[in-house]
């Protein structure tokens, strides 16, 4: 087994120079947060702007979360206005991820807002109105989305208990994506839908999620364009390269359809943490290398269908972990001096 991983690892080396995908993105949600701590960057020992170092490192999309608090410090709309603005006039794409909630929402998390009606009916129009008006506001300030999540990592639905499957089934949650995405639709007739599951490398609740989340009159195929997925390696030693191409391709095959990993990170620093690939080291040049990696599975993809990989919060200096039990998996260290893994974006993505 670590002579195929050593392979595999060289193959990702030869295969190094082979042309970036569309998009080469991170979140960096928390920047404005950081900044208002008195966090700066330096790239070669040159204070800048951390969009502005990343762009010039060779990043393109910028992903910035939207939660449906109204506090700045809780990545409320007009928190993710100003930080797109900025995004924008860096060059970056546009990628807007709705959280649906108060606060963060993913596979154990999806609360109902505070305010927010608890009944599948008005909820139904509370989505369709609040995702309408938003993506109408990043037009209105001329930072239109070109990308936008209706949901963050969904596998179990949005908007619980109402739109949870383990509860009332896919009906709800299919009623309640397709009200999202006519919100959408409706107001912008260029905005990308994306889909977004945890765990993309796991092909069984990935097709199963698939293969039930689509009901006549309700969410369709066509009420969404982008298949986006979360690849990380602490999480579980099932989420190995191989079983991520597996995963996409099959979704490839069936849907026809674009495909991003738009989460994923890897260890700087780590220790006593069981990693999915043991043949990529724990280090800056670990990082690049499983980056890498990424995008040569998506380039494998056919018919050209994989387009991007985003670095989930590379800059998050004081949350270093970014969620894992890991110590360390930033792109910068801690005083936010960027490690040579900031090149990833021009070589590695």
């Amino acid at each position: 087994m670590r002579f195929i991983q050593s392979c595999i690892v060289s193959l990702l080396t030869v295969l190094a120079s082979v042309q970036a995908l569309t998009y080469r993105g991170a979140d960096f949600s928390s920047l404005v947060n950081l900044e208002n701590s008195g966090i700066t960057y330096k790239d070669s020992g040159v204070t800048a702007k951390f969009e502005t170092i990343l762009k010039n490192h060779g990043a393109n999309l910028a992903r910035i979360r939207i939660w449906t608090s109204t506090s700045n410090s809780q990545y409320s709309l007009n928190y993710g206005l100003a930080l797109a603005k900025r995004a924008v006039a860096a060059g970056m794409t546009l990628l807007i991820d709705l959280h649906y909630s108060d606060t963060w929402a993913d596979p154990g998390h999806q609360g109902i807002p505070s305010g927010w009606p608890t009944t599948l009916s008005g909820l139904n129009t509370q989505i369709y109105t609040y995702t309408n008006s938003l993506v109408k506001a990043f037009a209105a300030q001329g930072t239109s989305i070109q990308y936008i999540q209706i949901g963050n990592e969904i596998n179990d639905g949005i908007l619980w208990p109402v739109g949870r499957i383990s509860v009332n089934g896919y009906s709800p949650l299919s009623q309640l994506l397709h009200s999202a995405a006519n919100g959408v639709r409706d107001a912008s007739s260029t905005t990308k839908i994306m889909i977004h599951l945890a765990n993309g490398w796991d092909a069984s609740s990935v097709a199963s999620f698939y293969n039930q989340i689509f009901i006549a009159g309700e969410f369709a195929t066509g009420d969404f364009d982008i298949l986006g997925f979360s690849f990380y390696p602490f999480y579980g030693t099932g989420a190995t390269y191989g079983a991520l191409q597996s995963s996409l391709q099959a979704m490839v095959t069936k849907f026809g359809k674009d495909v991003m990993v738009v989460e994923t990170d890897w260890p700087a620093v780590c220790s006593g943490v069981a990693l999915s690939d043991t043949a990529i080291p724990v280090s800056a040049e670990g990082q690049s290398t499983w980056v890498a990696g990424i995008r040569t599975i998506l380039q494998t993809l056919s018919g050209g269908h994989g387009i991007g990989i985003v670095y989930w919060e590379p800059g998050w200096v004081g949350n270093a972990g970014l969620g894992s039990s890991c110590a360390d998996a930033l792109l910068v260290d801690g005083s936010g001096n960027t490690r040579p893994s900031i090149g990833m974006f021009s070589s590695s993505m």
